[in-house]
């Protein structure tokens, strides 16, 4: 038998069982099975010791994912020298105590922290084939300076509150520092450029001298944001935001990153330059995902131990 179109029926439901077993793989399995990702960075200063840092990201947490709860908690065994959070903890307007909940072993370290577009909005439901209209188009993000239509707001307040409680330090458009067995780690942070919070120029003026190491932290990679951290030489930049691509395929990788960063940088570690001046970026392909689109593709969740060691 022949459907309509000529296709044959066997051929049509062949398909559509192909497609219903790659979303049940991509939202039963691949979604949480969550992964921890090692990276060294030769960055530091000749003599320094090295560094081990533990990046989230993207947590987007909803209620009842015990799973990915149980995880975050076990990450506290990697006993880091400290933890940067790069935003988008919550995709539940009810999912600050179970953030608190799933981040607290963590925050028993030191730590600092950005916000991305899903701490202060909750998601809202949409087509996804409208990331690849917008990635033809060139267009990206929000407008932070206007109301976002239809959006609902998250206590991102009592998230804040929790993070200061635990001593992690916030780097919404400012600056921070961190003392670690003795070491003076300063930090420069920016609030979303996908809605556009960030603020430049309110951080502007580069590195602190007086300590001994910088490192610039923002939720989405943009690469107005990139050029100006890397062009104020800042040695390293952490990120999130672009899930992985998310859906990705395989032995081509992904198709968007969601913001105006090139896919070959989509996640994992790289270079940025810009006018003779260079930094390692890197991306977090995040532990989570939109409550609407609850699943990965050739792209698991994940956290990455950064250990930074000193320059050649």
């Amino acid at each position: 038998m022949r459907a309509r179109n000529g296709v044959p029926l066997k051929v049509t439901a062949s398909l559509a069982a192909v497609g219903a077993a790659g979303v049940a793989y991509a939202a039963g399995f691949e979604a949480r099975s969550f992964r921890l990702r090692r990276v060294t960075v030769p960055v530091l200063p000749a003599g320094m010791r090295p560094l081990r840092i533990l990046q989230v990201s993207d947590i987007h947490m909803v209620g009842g994912q015990h799973k990915k709860r149980r995880w975050l908690q076990s990450l506290a065994g990697l006993r880091p020298d400290f933890v940067v959070n790069t935003g988008d903890n919550l995709s539940d307007t009810d999912g600050v105590p179970e953030v608190v909940d799933a981040l607290g072993p963590l925050m028993e370290f030191p730590g600092v922290y950005v916000f991305g577009s899903n701490d202060y909005y909750g998601p809202r439901l949409r087509n996804p084939g409208r990331y690849l209209i917008e990635k033809v188009q060139g267009r990206h993000g929000l407008n932070g300076n206007k109301p976002v239509v239809g959006a609902v707001h998250n206590p991102w307040e009592e998230l804040r509150d929790a993070f200061d409680a635990a001593g992690w330090i916030n780097l919404t458009n400012t600056r921070g520092r961190l003392k670690i067995d003795g070491l003076d780690l300063a930090f420069t942070g920016l609030d979303d450029p996908h809605i556009k919070r960030d603020r430049y120029t309110h951080v502007a003026g580069g590195p602190d001298a007086t300590a001994d190491f910088s490192i610039a932290v923002v939720h989405a990679p943009y690469l107005r944001v990139l050029d100006s951290f890397t062009a104020d030489d800042y040695p390293l930049i952490l990120a999130g935001h672009t899930h992985g691509g998310q859906l990705c395929i395989p032995l081509y990788g992904a198709l968007v990153t969601n913001c105006d960063l090139d896919t070959d940088r989509v996640k994992g570690l790289s270079a940025h330059e810009v006018d003779g001046h260079r930094s390692y970026l890197h991306v977090s392909a995040g532990c989570g995902t939109n409550r609407f689109t609850p699943v990965r593709f050739a792209c698991p969740p994940e956290a990455t131990l950064l250990t930074l060691t000193p320059r050649a």
